[in-house]
């Protein structure tokens, strides 16, 4: 099963169960339905499933306004390069809105166009800015595990959340795995336990954590694996007591945010922490980015293994 098919079958069965919600958007049930990621959707008699114009500033209005009638929705984004225009309601609309604590639901699920070779307004990689300015929860998807808790947990649950989900792994076969624990507020997964590093995937790259966690492993390097399913910063804590352990750390982040997360982490870790590496693997934010790119994190997979093995013979010899 493939990224897109499983997400779109917890959604299928999420949106189905809830009584009342109104799902809207671009071709959302009508075209490719967002490349498969909406397809087949149905809901019950009092609900609405509509096909909407491209209007985002409108459509992130009618979503509050529906939450203010104490009625769920779901607003279904084809690239999240869109979601700038209803800035001004995810700031100043949620911030009136915010105060009267509504008890209903609206998400917005927007795809994040990653795949490359696309122009510069359909390249936007930024959910950490969104949530930073409107003070929103959000949440990426990477995997089978974490794709159902997100869902299940978060699509209709009351109040005002932007859920990405990345265009590159559509059509790939979605990770499944196992996980050792998960947070409850869905921030935060820890799939694997070692003794000689610290792996930190942020973003979208779960899979190339997992496919270093797997590199290492063959060189006899056992590490931890955590995902960070939020943009926004978070209690560290189990990440510092982990690197406690290991004293090195690897962080992989493939956002285009200028104010990221791991770097807070890293500040937090470099405070708590004694290290022998840290490794920080991100984005360099330039004018390559904004004409057809193959839009790829590269990682030098080989060069962190060197680099981590060489501390793992300084601490032998000790």
């Amino acid at each position: 099963m493939t990224y897109y098919e499983l997400i779109n079958q917890i959604i299928r069965k999420k949106v189905f169960e809830t009584k009342t919600i109104v799902l809207f958007g671009q071709n959302i049930d009508a075209g490719s339905c967002l490349s498969g990621l909406t397809r087949n959707l149905k809901v019950q008699e009092n609900s609405l499933i509509i096909n909407t114009p491209n209007s985002e500033n409108s459509l992130c209005g009618i979503g509050f306004g529906l939450m203010l009638s104490n009625v769920a929705s779901v607003f279904f984004m084809k690239q999240q390069d869109f979601l700038l225009l209803g800035i001004d309601h995810l700031v100043n609309t949620f911030n009136f809105i915010r105060l009267k604590k509504p008890s209903a639901s609206f998400t917005i699920m927007n795809i994040v166009v990653d795949s490359g070779y696309e122009g510069p307004q359909s390249c936007l990689n930024n959910l950490a800015d969104f949530c930073s300015i409107s003070r929103t929860p959000g949440f990426t998807i990477t995997n089978k595990i974490d794709a159902e808790q997100i869902i299940n947990s978060q699509l209709v649950s009351p109040g005002f959340r932007i859920i990405s989900v990345s265009q590159r792994l559509a059509n790939k076969d979605v990770i499944e795995t196992e996980k050792i624990f998960s947070r409850s507020d869905d921030t935060l997964f820890k799939y694997t336990e070692g003794n000689d590093a610290t792996i930190v995937c942020f973003n979208f790259t779960f899979p190339q954590g997992q496919e270093l966690y797997k590199k290492l492993k063959n060189k006899n390097i056992n590490s931890s694996l955590f995902s960070v399913n939020t943009p926004l910063p978070i209690d560290w804590n189990e990440i510092i007591q982990d690197v406690k352990k290991t004293g090195n750390i690897v962080i992989i982040d493939d956002s285009k945010s200028s104010n990221l997360s791991c770097d807070n982490l890293l500040v937090e870790v470099m405070r708590e922490c004694k290290l022998s590496n840290e490794i920080v693997v991100k984005r360099k934010l330039d004018d390559s980015l904004l004409v057809p790119n193959p839009d790829t994190l590269i990682i030098d997979y080989e060069g962190i293994i060197g680099k981590l093995t060489a501390s793992m013979k300084q601490k032998l010899c000790r």
